[in-house]
């Protein structure tokens, strides 16, 4: 059984609105931008650069920020690189786990089309 289907649905039609509007080629910031605005046209609620304390046997060993978080259940990581970083999905699975979050969705606007993958961290 899939995780929150009808909410990654959603925002994976925003992502796939975005490319259609802007293409290829654009920094990552401006498809955050873009993206912010589709995600709100459809009433979901996004957080920009949320803000996430790593804790290391209980001290605080770091500050992280995550592109997007919408609905408070699913974090949205962004590229606009040609070849997906090899740590692009390790990067998502270590802030699902620094978060206790179980979804997230990796997301590179790239040509030919754009690429969502859904990462579900189970029993963490």
């Amino acid at each position: 059984m899939l995780r929150d289907e009808e909410l990654t649905y959603r925002i994976r039609g925003c992502i796939f609105e975005v490319y259609r509007q802007l293409g290829h080629g654009f920094l990552e910031s401006v498809y955050q931008k873009a993206l912010i605005t589709e995600l709100q046209s459809q009433r979901l609620t996004v957080q920009a650069e949320h803000p996430v304390t790593i804790f290391y046997k209980g001290q605080d060993v770091g500050l992280f920020r995550l592109d997007l978080v919408v609905e408070n259940r699913v974090i949205i990581e962004l590229k606009a690189q040609k070849v997906l970083p090899q740590g692009a999905e390790a990067q998502l699975i270590n802030y699902l786990k620094a978060t206790g979050m179980k979804l997230g969705l990796l997301a590179n606007f790239t040509y030919p089309k754009a690429f969502v993958k859904r990462v579900i961290l189970e029993n963490q």
